[in-house]
C-alpha cells in the first residue's frame, strides 16, 4: 500500500518536521508512505482576488504533475465531507480492498486548491469547518491515516 501527501509549501518549524518524522516512521509498518512538497507562490497581503487566482492555479500546476493516474485521489478541503476516524479507516480499507494500492491526498496552501486540482479528486474531506494552517493540517493528517491503519488492523489506538 502506498500513500502519498502532495502538499504546497515547506515546513520550517522544527517541531513540526519532528512529528511528521515520527508518524512516518511509525507508518512503515503499514505502508510505503512519501511527501511531496510542491513549490508555492508568494501572494501579498494585499492582493487581488485576480492575483490570489493566478497563484492557486500556478501550485495547482505543481499538484497535478505529482498526481498519478492509477491512485485514488482525496483533496482536503474546508467544503469537503467530513469523517469521523472510523469512517476514514474503513474508507480506506474499501480501497485497498477494491483494488487500489495508492491513495494520494492533497493539501493546498494558504490559498486552497485551485478549481483544477478540485476536480482531479475521487473524494473531497474536510477534517472541520475551521480553517487549520496547511503546515499543521499534515500532521493531523498522518496522524488519522496512522489511526486509520491501527484501526484497519483491529490494534489499540487512544480515543
Amino acid at each position: 500500500m502506498n500513500i502519498t501527501l502532495v502538499t504546497v509549501g515547506k515546513i520550517k518549524e522544527t517541531y513540526l518536521r519532528d512529528a511528521l518524522h515520527e508518524y512516518k516512521k511509525r507508518l512503515t509498518k503499514y505502508c510505503h508512505i512519501k511527501i511531496i512538497e510542491v513549490a508555492d507562490e508568494k501572494v501579498l497581503e494585499n492582493a487581488s482576488e485576480k492575483e490570489k487566482e493566478k497563484a492557486k492555479e500556478k501550485e495547482g500546476e505543481g499538484i497535478l504533475k505529482s498526481l498519478k493516474e492509477e491512485a485514488f485521489i482525496i483533496t482536503l478541503e474546508i467544503q469537503g465531507e467530513m469523517l469521523d476516524s472510523v469512517e476514514l479507516a474503513e474508507k480506506m480499507q474499501s480501497l485497498f480492498v477494491n483494488g487500489y494500492s495508492h491513495i494520494q491526498f492533497v493539501i493546498g496552501g494558504s490559498l486552497g486548491l485551485s478549481k483544477s486540482v478540485i476536480k482531479k479528486g475521487n473524494l473531497h474531506l474536510s477534517f472541520s469547518k475551521m480553517t487549520f494552517p496547511h503546515q499543521l493540517m499534515r500532521v493531523l493528517l498522518l496522524e488519522q491515516i496512522y489511526r486509520g491503519f491501527r484501526i484497519i488492523h483491529g490494534e489499540p489506538y487512544h480515543k
